[in-house]
This record gives structure tokens, C-alpha cells and sequence, in this order.
């Protein structure tokens, strides 16, 4: 079998043979094996054919086929966008004196680390002066004491480094919504405004991965992956080991044909 078509186009990218599949669906519904060999310019047996259209469209929502193997175009939904594994992410772990913005506590150190097309950065990573005392029992959880962060800068010193960190990529955390609580209202307090961020949730995205696990704890899901945590409760021990964790997490989504940031909201929402 060759995927070299009748027009002579040899090494045809996955984009250019949908954009091909598409137009000929737009003429209306086809046969997997017709579609294989007038869209994709293959030959061989029908089963042969049929594995390499179900790999190529299977997994995009345009693409509908019914129990018979036709396939036809589902209208007025959008092409995938970027694949999962070529999305940059900014993994964000922060250390605070307590569990609430609303009852003063704050950050005592935020780390950032980035992961860019399925490749994990060296972040920014930085103690912040709170402004208030740390409860003893923080202090013995993270390790960060009063004494250190007296001479760090307060967040207002550290947030142009934050906000560049976060710039242009997908805010990742574990329990997402507590980390990007106190870095919206830190950068809110700083400068007035806080940055709108697509977020996303190891948490939630291990729950809906690995639904048989008993804990989705960050030592649970690390252990499940055999990733070794640096400094827990250290913010970039916690970052470094959240953006590992992020990667296994997005090669369970691909493996189940989840392949782009909207159809995976789309697939937990729907769980």
C-alpha cells in the first residue's frame, strides 16, 4: 500500500489528505474503501484501507461514520485545533500562609514551569514576602519560615516575572482553581488587572483519565507514573513534578483519540 496518490502526491501531511477527505465528502456521503482510494489515493485490501481511514479521521468531530462504513461531513462543526502535544503549557505551584485569599492569607512562593511541545523548561521559581505571619503548622509543612521571606520581595516585586511567564500559554495546575485564585488576586492587588488564561486541571484530568484510582492527590498520581517528586510542598518541587505528571496525562488523552484542547474539555464536561 502506498500513500502516494494518483496526482503523484507523495508525503501528503495529515492537513493536506483531510482537506482532501473533506472535499470529497462535501459531495456528499462515501464508502470508507471509496474514500481511501479517491481522497487518499491509496490501494490494497479493504481492510487495509478501511484501518488507515478510521486512523486518519477517527478521531476528528467533522468526520461521521456510520455502522455500514460511510462516512459523511458533520456540519457546522469546526476542524481540531492543535494537537495536545504541541500546546505550551505554564505549570504553576504556589505555597501560601493558608487555604484563603478572603481571610488574608497569601502567597509565600510561586513557581512556573513551562512545557512546550511536549518538552518540560527550566521555570522561574521565587519566595514572596507575604506581609503576615506563617501559621507554625505551614511552616513545618513547607518548610518556608518567617526568616526566609523577610528579605524576599512582595508579590507586587515578583508579578512582571509572572505575568511573562504565564504569556501566551495554558495555566496548568493540580487543584487549578486554588493556585490560579491567589495568582489572579495577587496580580489584581499588584497591578490592577489580571490576564484571562485558558486553565487546565491535572486533578480533574486524572479523575477523568484514571477513573479506577482510590486518591488523585499529587503523590498519588506521581506514584501512579513512577515520578519522583524533588522538595514536595516546595513550589517548584511541586511545579516540576505537576508538569511530568501533565505530560503522562496528555498521552492518555491522545491514546483515546482526544487529540486537542476543546475536545478535551469537551470529553470531561460530558463525563
Amino acid at each position: 500500500m502506498s500513500l502516494t496518490g494518483q496526482d503523484g502526491g507523495a508525503g501528503l501531511g495529515r492537513g493536506t489528505l483531510k482537506a482532501r477527505a473533506a472535499s470529497v465528502l462535501d459531495r456528499g456521503p462515501v464508502h470508507t474503501v471509496e474514500l481511501a482510494r479517491e481522497a487518499l489515493g491509496l490501494e490494497g485490501p479493504p481492510q487495509v484501507l478501511s484501518a488507515a481511514v478510521y486512523t486518519l479521521l477517527g478521531s476528528d468531530p467533522r468526520f461521521v461514520v456510520d455502522a455500514e462504513g460511510i462516512w459523511r461531513l458533520e456540519s457546522g462543526v469546526a476542524p481540531p485545533g492543535e494537537p495536545l502535544s504541541r500546546l505550551s503549557y505554564a505549570v504553576v505551584d504556589v505555597e501560601t500562609t493558608g487555604g484563603s485569599w478572603r481571610r488574608g492569607d497569601r502567597v509565600t512562593e510561586v513557581a512556573v514551569v513551562p512545557v512546550t511541545a511536549g518538552q518540560v523548561g527550566r521555570g522561574m521559581d521565587t519566595l514572596v514576602n507575604p506581609g503576615r505571619r506563617i501559621p507554625p503548622r505551614i511552616q513545618g509543612l513547607t518548610g518556608i519560615t518567617d526568616e526566609m521571606v523577610a528579605g524576599a520581595p512582595p508579590f507586587p516585586g515578583v508579578a512582571p516575572r509572572v505575568e511573562e511567564a504565564l504569556t501566551d500559554r495554558i495555566f496548568v495546575a493540580h487543584n487549578v482553581r486554588f493556585d490560579w485564585g491567589f495568582i489572579r488576586n495577587h496580580l489584581l492587588d499588584a497591578t490592577g488587572d489580571a490576564p484571562e488564561f485558558r486553565l487546565l486541571c491535572t486533578l480533574r484530568l486524572g479523575r477523568f483519565l484514571l477513573p479506577r484510582l482510590k486518591r488523585y492527590g499529587l503523590d498519588s498520581l506521581t506514584q501512579h507514573f513512577g515520578i519522583r517528586i524533588h522538595q514536595r510542598h516546595r513550589a517548584y518541587g511541586d511545579a516540576l513534578a505537576t508538569a511530568r505528571l501533565l505530560l503522562h496525562l496528555l498521552m492518555e488523552a491522545e491514546a483515546r483519540g482526544i487529540t486537542d484542547l476543546d475536545s478535551l474539555d469537551r470529553a470531561m464536561a460530558a463525563r
